[in-house]
């Protein structure tokens, strides 16, 4: 009875594929389960943020009248939430927050969604070029990163983005907070694909070691066969590890290049834009700095959480 059990569980663990097990991993994590629903919430608001606004029946644009005092401060309390305007007013002007921080996140989410995806395909190509190849272009290559990686970024950012702003904008590429979306993007590619590329550089040269790497090539297979077959698969839990954990890096990014004024400029918004205006009416609206700063808060940190249970779940040596 006692081997018949046994050979059942046995028989049970063998036929879980890696998928399973991480998935399996994974929900055994609470806070990660959490942090994912609380992603999930904020993405779809993100998408469906015009149905979203038009069902409450405000507007990230329109000026309402009479939600503002005579000192051009919201009426009532917390900013003048109420059930018209679910996060209270903007000061000085009578815009509704909600409807601005809700189409500031997309503004957000798609800076960092592309600077990600852009980064990480970079870093995936050279990476595995130069660990794999190896020779005298991963020498350039490595140099090349390693000034980078000790450049002052922010400060180069901040220094350059108008200039190339206006360069980009003569050139009739894109105009206005187009261009300044398009100049922040390619910053932050640009000074953001090296921290991936060195760590896929490492795990390519580890796995163009391995058996059945030397197997392959053995059987005389192509370098193109055996990068696609054997090495890129392996590297793929990496790369996802790296995204989720990127994603709120470059939200944050965004919110504090705006908050400077690198980013993207009014009528638009983004919770950099919103924090920066928001500092000059702390005093008299405490509410208009601290919703939208939990908001950006809970944005970034449940996403960190959900980048650490992914890492975990995807850890095979986790809870050993």
């Amino acid at each position: 009875m006692a081997e018949s059990v046994l050979k059942e569980e046995s028989q049970e663990i063998v036929q879980r594929t890696p998928k399973q097990i991480a998935w399996a991993r994974f929900k055994r994590n609470k806070v990660g389960v959490y942090a994912g629903y609380t992603t999930i919430f904020f993405l779809l608001c993100s998408i469906l943020a015009p149905l979203i606004t038009r069902a409450f029946g405000v507007d990230n644009t329109t000026i309402y009248e009479g939600v503002l005092d005579e000192f051009a401060m919201p009426i009532g309390k917390w900013g003048g939430v109420s059930w018209d305007h679910p996060l209270g007013v903007e000061p000085g002007v009578g815009r509704d927050v909600f409807a601005l921080l809700l189409y500031g996140s997309q503004l957000s989410f798609l800076v960092a969604v592309i600077a990600t995806t852009a980064s990480i395909g970079i870093g995936m190509l050279i990476g595995i070029a130069t660990g794999y190849f190896k020779g005298r272009v991963d020498s350039i290559v490595g140099r090349f990163a390693d000034f980078l990686l000790s450049f002052p970024g922010t400060f180069m950012i901040i220094a350059l983005s108008l200039p190339l702003v206006q360069r980009v904008e003569a050139t009739g590429i894109a105009h206005e907070n187009a261009a300044r979306i398009l100049v922040l993007v390619i910053f932050l590619v640009f000074f953001g694909w090296t921290g991936f590329y060195r760590l896929i550089r490492s795990q390519a040269m580890s796995l163009r070691e391995r058996d059945f790497v030397m197997a392959a090539q053995a059987m005389g297979a192509s370098s193109w066969r055996i990068i696609v077959k054997e090495i890129l698969p392996n590297l793929w839990p990496t790369a996802i590890v790296f995204t989720s954990l990127s994603l709120p890096a470059y939200i944050a990014a965004e919110a504090t290049f705006s908050f400077l004024g690198v980013g993207v400029r009014p009528p638009a918004s983004t919770f950099g834009l919103v924090l920066s205006d928001a500092v000059g009416y702390w005093r008299n609206d405490p509410a208009y700095l601290l919703i939208p700063s939990v908001i950006l808060i809970a944005i970034v940190l449940s996403l960190n959480l959900l980048g650490d249970a992914i890492r975990d779940a995807l850890d095979p040596k986790a809870g050993r």
